[in-house]
């Protein structure tokens, strides 16, 4: 006898519940407050000084590793922009009971995070170039990835859906733009 997957309702329910419980762990105010400041970070902040200092002291290097990068975050704007209109799915704190948006978002629909689609693309095509910085962008990467959650803004489909994204293109800018020369760094 083969099992059956649960049926999409209950993948729906554990989706909110999940939510929910991260949004409410948020609830403590410095938990909110760590995890806002990593969210305003992954706005941009953080990706656009790392692509500086990779440009500024990594040279000819840095500087490959930054412009793909930024051709990468390019792909990646423009597709979540794409699937967040196609998709139009409201946000936790629109859609799910008991939760708070506990930053104001960027936009109006949640799916995908494009906050996790950009970190997981950009840690993907930076560590094919420096792979000493893991530490660094992965801990940064998986933060970013939860303070969504927490702070109420996108449920964790979205997210895990945005990390399946973010590999992929990274992958594909890498197969496509320049080969990384592996070195030291």
């Amino acid at each position: 006898m083969a099992l059956s997957p649960p049926p999409v309702s209950e993948h729906i329910a554990l989706d909110g519940r999940l939510c929910l419980a991260a949004n409410r762990w948020g609830a403590r105010r410095a938990v909110a407050a760590f995890f806002a400041a990593i969210s305003r970070l992954g706005d941009g902040l953080f990706w656009y000084a790392l692509m500086t200092v990779l440009a500024l002291t990594g040279g000819v290097r840095g500087a490959a590793a930054a412009l793909q990068m930024a051709v990468t975050g390019l792909m990646a704007l423009l597709l979540y922009r794409v699937l967040k209109r196609w998709t139009r799915r409201p946000r936790p704190y629109r859609g799910c009971a008991g939760v708070i948006a506990r930053v104001p978002p960027l936009d109006e629909f949640s799916f995908p995070s494009g906050h996790t689609l950009h970190a997981v693309s950009f840690s993907v095509v930076a560590l094919a170039w420096f792979p000493l910085l893991a530490p660094l962008l992965l801990t940064f990467t998986v933060l970013v990835a939860a303070s969504r959650v927490v702070l109420g803004l996108h449920y964790p489909s979205d997210v895990l859906a945005a990390i399946a994204l973010g590999l992929l293109l990274g992958s594909a800018a890498l197969a496509l733009g320049p080969a990384p020369s592996w070195g030291a760094f």
